[in-house]
């Protein structure tokens, strides 16, 4: 399941599960795969920080979309020019189309966060029926990445762990609305997209190592091996 970008929308749906997936499969966690990397850190951000900026100053709605927009671009063509990676560049390419799209629709600035919203949400209403149902999100992901299929769902500790892993990222997902629609509600468009920055990569991150946590801890141990005999 990402993220996604913490500006416009969280990590889209391919770029979340990727960090995910990346994160169980990881015998020691680590925070720099989890954000994308310092740069593309700075990448996710960027988009947000220059549409905060050009709203403050020019309090218009075209101006910061327009500014978002080509900052998105920049970074995809530098990406493209060093030959370097452009899956993530592009991913948030797509999170800022939407969002310029639905802002320059409508002429309200606040839009441009709309489908980052309607994102959050979906995304929780997924992990919600999934531990509705028992099938934790969470321990489908960590099942296939160690090759067991579905035999978690036979170790009782471990469906409770998977459940409550899937429960954590359904509140990290339940949180960004609750403090995220009223401010769209509110019109309060700077102040949503300040914390559309923060409750971004940093809180996924966080969450997710929380969850690394969780999985690693519900683990099943392997039974000791007995020391080999001396010959005689």
């Amino acid at each position: 399941m990402t993220e996604p970008d913490p500006h416009e929308a969280p990590p889209s749906p391919k770029a979340t599960d990727s960090r995910l997936a990346k994160a169980l499969d990881a015998e020691q966690f680590s925070f720099a795969d989890a954000i994308g990397g310092w740069r593309g850190l700075a990448e996710a951000a960027a988009p947000g920080v220059v549409f905060v900026a050009a709203y403050l100053i020019d309090g218009s709605m075209r101006v910061p979309v327009i500014a978002a927009v080509v900052t998105m671009v920049i970074l995809v063509v530098v990406r493209l020019l060093q030959r370097s990676p452009i899956q993530q560049a592009l991913s948030g390419a797509v999170g800022v189309a939407i969002g310029a799209v639905w802002a320059w629709r409508t002429g309200e600035p606040g839009d441009y966060y709309v489908g980052g919203l309607w994102l959050n949400a979906a995304y929780l209403l997924g992990l919600l029926i999934s531990m509705a149902v028992r099938w934790p999100v969470v321990g489908i992901a960590a099942g296939l990445l160690r090759g067991e299929g579905t035999a978690w769902r036979e170790r009782p500790r471990e469906l409770r762990a998977m459940q409550w892993a899937t429960g954590l990222l359904a509140a990290m997902f339940a949180l960004r609305l609750a403090v995220q629609v009223p401010l769209y509600l509110a019109d309060a468009v700077a102040a949503l997209g300040t914390a559309r920055l923060v409750m971004g990569v940093p809180l996924f991150a966080l969450t997710l190592w929380l969850v690394w946590l969780i999985v690693k801890s519900a683990a099943p141990r392997s039974a000791p091996q007995d020391p080999p005999q001396p010959t005689r």
